[in-house]
Formats: structure tokens, C-alpha cells, sequence
């Protein structure tokens, strides 16, 4: 699980903008023009702006 003082500082790498914890798999960013999801991947965040616009077009609801 990704400590909460890492999740307090994290931001979307493209935007900047705060994150939100997603089924404790994902990192979705709040910024509604942005979209970008990251995943976590053996608790470790993948904060790499071209994973995450991998899943710009899947809804939140729809992550696993």
C-alpha cells in the first residue's frame, strides 16, 4: 500500500494538479481537462505522463 505522506505529495506530472486514490490501484487526477489515470503497480506509483494518458478514455468506474 502507498504510504499516505506519498500520496500527499504526489501530483499529476502533466498538470500538477491533486490526485485522488482509486480502488488503492490507481491515481486519477482531479484536474477534469487532464483525466490522466497512473497506476500502482507492487506499491509503487507509475507517475510517467505516457502511462497515464493510457487511460484517459477509461471511466473511473471501469478501472481495475
Amino acid at each position: 500500500m502507498v504510504s499516505q505522506e506519498l500520496l500527499d505529495i504526489l501530483v499529476c506530472p502533466a498538470c500538477k494538479s491533486e490526485l485522488d486514490l482509486v480502488k488503492d490501484k490507481w491515481l486519477v487526477c482531479k484536474n477534469s481537462a487532464c483525466r490522466r489515470k497512473y497506476p500502482i503497480r507492487d506499491d509503487i506509483p507509475v507517475m510517467l505522463v505516457e502511462e497515464g494518458t493510457k487511460h484517459v478514455d477509461v471511466a473511473v468506474e471501469n478501472l481495475q
